[in-house]
């Protein structure tokens, strides 16, 4: 494990859930995604609820008021400030062809892809900012934003909570493609039961 993830399995409880708080809110507002993950303390989180340092509902809980208020954040930033930080982004913290990629991909799916990319490290990263400078109408924005930041936290976290003591072994051998793959299974699930509600919401104006 990392300094930072040890360091993070350490701390007293306030402190560690801050730290759950914190870093999927500063994923898109600041791309701090781009360096550490915000899944990963989200996942610890449920290791400690594993350990009884804290309830489970309780870190789902502050998890996802990081995920989405980080979200509205970045979801702003894009929308005031978002051409200037990604022409200074592109080609030191993202290739300029991915930005083009996940600005097509807002334009194409609209709210489904703002609770898609919630999904993936690098579209999570870039997806709020990208929606705000694509002047999408933000009451859509939060809709996707609460459903996909709820669900990713809630997965994340009982992903953890269920390795338990064993997330040493489970992060060396499953390893970030491990976790992508379980959550785009149960993504899949519940994005089908979504994609109609969506799709209509879409097309509101």
């Amino acid at each position: 494990m990392s300094f930072l993830t040890k360091a993070i399995l350490n701390l007293p409880p306030p402190f560690a859930l801050a730290m759950i708080f914190l870093l999927p809110a500063l994923e898109a507002s600041v791309f701090l995604g781009f360096i550490f993950p915000g899944e990963t303390a989200v996942i610890l989180g449920g290791v400690l609820a594993y350990e009884h340092k804290f309830p489970l509902w309780l870190v789902m809980t502050v998890a996802s008021l990081g995920a989405v208020l980080g979200d509205s954040v970045g979801y702003f930033v894009g929308k005031k400030f978002g051409h200037r930080i990604l022409e200074k982004a592109s080609g030191r913290l993202v290739k300029p062809k991915r930005v083009h990629q996940v600005t097509e991909f807002i334009a194409k799916r609209g709210v489904i892809g703002v609770v898609v990319g919630r999904f993936t490290t690098v579209l999570r990263v870039l997806v709020p900012g990208v929606a705000g400078m694509s002047e999408m109408p933000y009451r859509k924005f939060a809709v996707a934003n609460i459903i996909g930041g709820v669900g990713w936290a809630v997965l994340y976290s009982y992903l953890g909570y269920t390795a338990g003591t064993s997330f040493a072994a489970v992060e060396k051998t499953a390893g970030t493609t491990g976790v992508i793959v379980f959550v785009a299974i149960v993504a899949t699930i519940g994005l089908y039961f979504l994609y109609r509600y969506l799709r209509e919401f879409s097309k509101e104006k």
